[in-house]
């Protein structure tokens, strides 16, 4: 059906509330995944080097800006990503998309890392290192005293007397340290970062960001590691951080969803000048994941009316499905913009009026990310869209000999509502959901695994101690 009205007449535009939120230029504005390596933390999940390759491969051709390869120090795996990733950047696969790789504020980190990248002929100078640490000072006196007291030559026994200033100042000797090793061994874009940046202080952060930078480092990273943060904590923090910093500088905002509020959260930090922010597909990532991608770049644009420029939109959900069959992770039907069923209406009051026009029931516009109006029939079926159905096969019912009556329509729906209440009563869902969460403990080990790793290589070992003299 035509409106005769203009839908500004007749409904409000949520932009009407946020015009006022300024941003950064959207072309400055870089969309940070980190699916290879924070999605790949979530327990169950673990990818191939060729499988990463081929993530890879799909999030640079929907258009994201920075990309996250992994820890090429802490596994053979992420080193062999690293070079078939940087192959395919070479070979013109991944676009201009910027490749990043993490190590921990150590030398030997770095320099397995550079080893890596010249072993396949690639130059650490094509490469930004992720170099990072500790922040608050829970982590920084209980996570990773230790380490600091060794690099600054101290006792490990005066570790719980010292007091947190010396673990704070001997955290940017560590990083700068590491910084200016980088560069003096090749790499040109250093980001760094420091862990738990929500629960610590704004001030030493701010220290901290400024001596990163005086040491050679380009972009500085503030996360919310465990995700603390609400919308008015990241206004907070971020805006004393931006304010603080060089005008212009690329600042990463790294959030977590633990509370359900990694978007807004990311929305706030971009509008306080935040220009970088970490996400992932799918929200994969540790406990309750990482800033979900399509929220992100979706809300910008159809609450705030920021459109990232470059970005497909409409391939969110094919993403979606490409990244829970590589995952095996599955996404809830109903999860915003990308779940399989977000745009299936079963009650009769919403389809009738979806019939007329989908902005009665649908917000999200359904072409945007790459979906379809759909109908699911089912006990809140209503007669105007059972009518609406026979209607579009009318051809087929009447080479059958049947008129798609009102009548029928009537009689048709009420032997829906009988089936589905049928169905319902036959339901297997509880054991679908035993299978499912059977087939996802499958996925990882547990303490009993290890356990039998460890008698299984220990058996020999102790056979052999038991027959010596």
């Amino acid at each position: 059906m035509e409106l005769r009205e203009p839908i500004e007449r007749l409904i409000r535009d949520p932009k009407e509330f946020t015009r006022a939120v300024s941003f950064p230029d959207p072309s400055q504005i870089r969309i940070y995944d980190e699916t290879l390596r924070d999605g790949e933390q979530m327990p169950g999940v673990c990818y191939t080097p060729s499988q990463k390759l081929e993530i890879a491969r799909a999030l640079a051709a929907i258009g994201v800006h920075v990309m996250s390869v992994g820890f090429p120090a802490a596994s053979e795996g992420d080193r062999r990503t690293l070079q078939l990733v940087m192959a395919a950047k070479r070979r013109g696969e991944l676009g201009d998309v910027e490749i990043v790789v993490m190590c921990r504020s150590n030398r030997n980190d770095i320099d397995v890392t550079i080893n890596t990248l010249r072993e396949a002929g690639i130059g650490p100078n094509e490469v930004t290192f992720f170099i990072f640490t500790s922040g608050s000072d829970l982590h920084l006196k209980y996570k990773i005293g230790k380490t600091l007291l060794r690099f600054e030559g101290r006792d490990e026994r005066d570790w719980l007397d010292l007091p947190l200033d010396f673990f704070r100042d001997a955290n940017i000797r560590l990083q700068c340290d590491a910084i200016r090793h980088a560069r003096e061994r090749g790499v040109e874009r250093v980001e760094f970062g420091a862990e738990d940046g929500s629960r610590g202080d704004v001030d030493y952060f701010i220290h901290y960001f400024k001596a990163g930078l005086e040491a050679g480092g380009l972009r500085p990273a503030w996360p919310d590691t465990v995700g603390t943060l609400t919308p008015e904590a990241t206004r907070w923090y971020c805006t004393r951080i931006v304010e603080a910093l060089p005008e212009g500088l690329p600042i990463v905002a790294h959030l977590h969803n633990d509370y359900g509020l990694g978007t807004i959260n990311a929305i706030t930090a971009t509008a306080c000048g935040f220009k970088v922010v970490s996400v992932t597909a799918n929200g994969y990532g540790e406990r309750a994941g990482n800033v979900k991608l399509h929220e992100y770049v979706v809300a910008l644009r159809v609450l705030y009316g920021l459109e990232i420029p470059g970005f497909k939109y409409h391939k969110l959900r094919e993403l979606a499905r490409f990244m829970e069959r590589m995952s095996g992770i599955p996404m809830q039907q109903h999860e915003p913009i990308v779940g399989s069923k977000v745009f299936a209406h079963e009650s009769g009051i919403h389809t009738h009026a979806i019939l007329i026009d989908h902005r009665m029931y649908e917000a999200v516009p359904a072409d945007l990310v790459g979906a379809e109006t759909s109908f699911i029939f089912g006990k809140h079926s209503g007669v105007a869209l059972v009518e609406d159905t026979l209607r579009n096969q009318r051809a087929r019912l009447q080479r059958a000999g049947i008129e798609p009556t009102n009548e029928l329509a009537h009689r048709v729906t009420d032997e829906i509502k009988r089936l589905r209440e049928e169905r319902a009563a036959s339901s297997k869902s509880e054991e679908a959901i035993e299978l499912y969460e059977e087939a996802m403990r499958s996925l990882s080990l547990d303490a009993e695994d290890v356990v039998a790793i460890a008698l299984a290589l220990g058996a020999p070992q102790a056979a052999a101690a038991a027959t010596s003299p």
